[in-house]
């Protein structure tokens, strides 16, 4: 056990950014067991139900950092084409939509203060 208070406190710390971690990852794996499930069962219905719900899971994992975001990415690729394998047209929600550009902000330069030219010595 830790002795000084910044180490306690990272450990605190720690321990609740596991548990938040291993929350998302269950949902995460639960969904997708769902998926394949549902795949298994071969109802179209279904099977956009949960690949919606797999897909926002991902999206949740990879924006928390708990799965990389290019993995994420391959992923739903996997299920999309698992999908279209099994028979179920493609949604048009499973497709990003654009995300707004933030407006430009201007910022002032930090400059010095002219200096101003009277003489200190006479």
């Amino acid at each position: 056990m830790p002795i000084i208070k910044s180490a306690k406190k990272r450990v605190k710390l720690a321990a609740k950014a596991h548990a938040r971690n291993a929350r998302t990852k269950r949902t995460l794996r639960e969904a997708l067991k769902a998926y394949q499930a549902a795949l298994a069962q071969g109802k179209p219905a279904e099977i956009t139900k949960t690949q919606k719900a797999a897909i926002r899971a991902l999206d949740m994992a990879a924006k928390k950092s708990v799965i990389h975001k290019n993995k994420a990415a391959r992923k739903k690729s996997q299920l999309v084409a698992q999908a279209k394998s099994a028979g179920v047209k493609p949604s048009k929600t499973t497709v990003k939509k654009p995300v707004a550009k933030k407006p430009a902000i201007k910022r002032a330069t930090a400059s010095k203060p002219a200096r101003s030219r009277t003489s200190v010595h006479k």
